[in-house]
């Protein structure tokens, strides 16, 4: 049924990616105070003075929103149970890339910009694919909470 528990984590794995599109991930400013670098989950870019330097990091928008869109299909999908548990599999790995990309953008490819020392700071974007990760195992705790519920009660019978 559409009123367990699970649904309303999947439902809020959909929120947090929504709002991972939509706000920046990170930020870091520069030696001077017009060099600034962001990240959000369409574009990385840098700014020096007047000139910018923009790129397009349109692979992690699409995880992102697909990450989304596959916790909305699990939700309808409450009458098979190891199938919800499966499309949660496939979001979990989707998340660690998204992790993987972003860190990598940040740490890595950051300490290119700027002071090397400093790492730049986290937005809301990246607390929220944080929390999609919370939100998704225990939607799956949840998920296989239920599945043994009724294998036991079958047992019963």
């Amino acid at each position: 049924m559409i009123q367990r528990v699970q649904t309303i984590f999947l439902f809020l794995i959909a929120v947090a990616m929504g709002t991972a599109l939509a706000t920046p991930l990170w930020e870091k400013s520069g030696t001077k105070s017009t060099e600034m670098a962001h990240l959000s989950a369409l574009q990385y870019t840098q700014q020096q003075g007047v000139t910018t330097y923009a790129d397009t990091v349109w692979y992690l928008a699409l995880l992102i929103a697909l990450v989304g869109v596959v916790a909305l299909y699990a939700i309808f999908q409450y009458r098979n149970r190891l199938t919800q548990t499966a499309l949660c599999a496939v979001n979990a790995l989707m998340l660690t890339a998204i992790m993987g990309i972003v860190l990598y953008r940040t740490l890595y490819l950051g300490k290119l910009y700027g002071d090397p020392e400093n790492q730049g700071d986290f937005l809301t974007g990246f607390y929220a694919i944080i929390a999609a990760l919370v939100f998704n195992a225990l939607a799956n705790r949840f998920i296989r909470r239920d599945e043994k519920l009724v294998r036991d009660s079958d047992r019963l019978r």
